[in-house]
């Protein structure tokens, strides 16, 4: 499979015809790898794709691969979830492809927001990563109850259940923009000399 054949888009209205594949994709996705992952209905991911909140990788009219991003507490978190790429187009690197536009969509929906994940899955924590998002516990994520009610559709709900939920088998990331803002630049002090001169050149001439 050429690379050059497959696109990945923000998704658009006429996206929404995808989304009782999505669902199932997801699903069978989640029953194959064992892991734990939130259902949800084809109504859903189709308010996300209409509200520009979901990403498509297309190869010529087929839905190969998708994810969304979701707001909570006002804005100030925002998660990405759903990835999925259908199993023939897997081992091409368009996890990562379909994870980067999800990122650049999350920030410039919500560019000071904190962005999270919570998953099962090594590969998608691999991305995180790569991403700069950090391993934290469940009490750095959002307190929003809503978000955390779609556990009940995930299929370790009933160990969750056993347990405190904030004790599940996922591992939580967080990407917080703050702490990359805050972080001293190794470009710093050649910075501050470089103004320096400048400034002592024009007040030279």
């Amino acid at each position: 499979m050429n690379n050059d054949q497959i696109k990945v888009i923000f998704a658009e209205e006429e996206h929404t015809k995808y989304a009782e594949q999505i669902v199932t994709l997801i699903y069978e996705s989640a029953l194959q790898r064992g892991t734990g992952i939130a259902r949800r209905t084809p109504e859903y991911i189709a308010q996300k794709i209409r509200s520009g909140k979901a990403v498509v990788a297309l190869c010529d009219d087929r839905l190969i691969g998708f994810s969304y991003i979701e707001s909570w507490e006002h804005g100030d978190y925002v998660a990405t979830s759903g990835l999925i790429v259908d199993p023939e187009f897997r081992r091409l690197g368009l996890a990562a492809r379909i994870k980067a536009k999800t990122f650049e969509l999350a920030r410039l929906r919500f560019p000071f927001a904190k962005l999270f994940s919570i998953t099962t899955s090594l590969p998608v924590m691999k991305l995180n990563s790569q991403m700069g998002y950090k391993p934290v516990t469940f009490s750095e994520l959002t307190d929003d109850e809503e978000f955390w009610a779609g556990c009940k559709g995930c299929v370790n709900y009933d160990i969750l259940q056993r347990n405190n939920r904030r004790m599940c088998l996922c591992t939580g990331m967080l990407y917080d923009p703050k702490a990359k803002l805050e972080r001293p630049s190794k470009r710093a002090p050649y910075v501050m000399w470089l103004h320096n001169r400048v400034k002592k050149l024009l007040h030279l001439k």
